[in-house]
């Protein structure tokens, strides 16, 4: 898959493009089928799969104390759309001049630029200044353009939508299988490992450490069964989310357990599917009462395999 960061024109470089708009937090159920059509439709004509979305979230410009919190992130959502098939992406950052666009402007935009056979949306894309485009605008004035316009119908589970709101609201409460379920995978956590303070090593137990970040979204304190992805390579593992009550650990983090596992991954990027809570987050009376806890832990996990 081609990335690009910075849109220029590129209207004589792909053949009959086929383009999906939307920002694919997440890439839940409803995106995925937004842009499986996409990469359909590019298929039935013998054009190019593009996505075209942004680096950040548009609300981070326009009104960061209400942006919502990332479900996943950058490279995450690289990969699933990798697997899904698209051919480019091209992930620019959402600034103030393009916010400034009128409706008319950002297609007069993706003409010049990209010049689309065909552009697929969800039935809840909006562009343009204060959100004034819609899917009706797209299907409307899209042949004016050079397009055919297809919204795709909303993926509904248990007879609610799939929305990135609601998953947002599931890991917060920590309704783990319903978010899973939603998002059509394992909720995934992808961050660089850093220095911990390597108590789980003289323990026996050694973990990868993981920041949480402010801006992301999180399931609640809590001792959980993993898949951890490092270097290509699929290990199990026990994730505990938390502030190490036991040893007054201030600031919550994402430790990591990965069975079967030896050798330095500090500054690496490692990928935590979450797959089952096993626990609550506990403070132990000593040292002996957690080992005891993990090894508890470690049973749980390569009996639940």
């Amino acid at each position: 898959m081609e990335i690009i960061k910075k849109l220029s024109s590129l209207t004589q470089k792909y053949k009959n493009p086929v383009v999906a708009l939307g920002m694919f937090d997440g890439v839940h159920l409803g995106h995925a089928s937004v842009i499986r059509r996409a990469v359909e439709v590019a298929k039935n004509i013998g054009g190019t799969s593009i996505v075209f979305t942004f680096s950040n979230h548009p609300l981070t410009v326009l009104s960061p104390e209400t942006a919502p919190l990332m479900i996943g992130s950058r490279s995450l959502r690289r990969d699933i759309f990798e697997s899904l098939g698209v051919e480019v992406l091209i992930e620019i950052p959402f600034t103030k001049e393009l916010s400034r666009k009128t409706p008319e402007e950002f297609l007069i935009l993706l003409q010049e630029k990209i010049s689309p056979s065909y552009v697929v949306t969800g039935p809840n894309y909006t562009f343009g200044r204060l959100g004034k485009g819609n899917g009706r605008m797209l299907l409307r004035e899209g042949e004016n353009y050079g397009f055919k316009a297809e919204i795709c119908p909303a993926v509904t589970v248990g007879k609610k939508n799939v929305s990135s709101t609601r998953i947002r609201t599931l890991i917060a409460e920590g309704d783990l299988i319903s978010a899973n379920e939603l998002l059509g995978r394992n909720f995934i956590y992808v961050s660089k490992v850093v220095n911990g303070d390597k108590r789980g090593r003289k323990l026996g137990f050694p973990t990868a450490n993981l920041e949480i970040e402010d801006y992301r979204a999180m399931l609640p304190n809590g001792v959980y069964i993993v898949e951890v992805k490092v270097k290509n390579n699929l290990y199990k593992g026990i994730a505990n989310i938390g502030d190490n009550p036991t040893f007054k650990v201030a600031k919550r983090r994402l430790e990591v357990f990965i069975d079967n596992f030896s050798g330095d991954i500090y500054g690496e990027e490692i990928a935590v599917s979450f797959i089952k809570k096993i626990r609550d987050e506990k403070t132990f009376g000593s040292v002996e009462e957690l080992k005891a806890q993990l090894n508890e832990d470690l049973a749980t996990l390569r009996n639940f395999y």
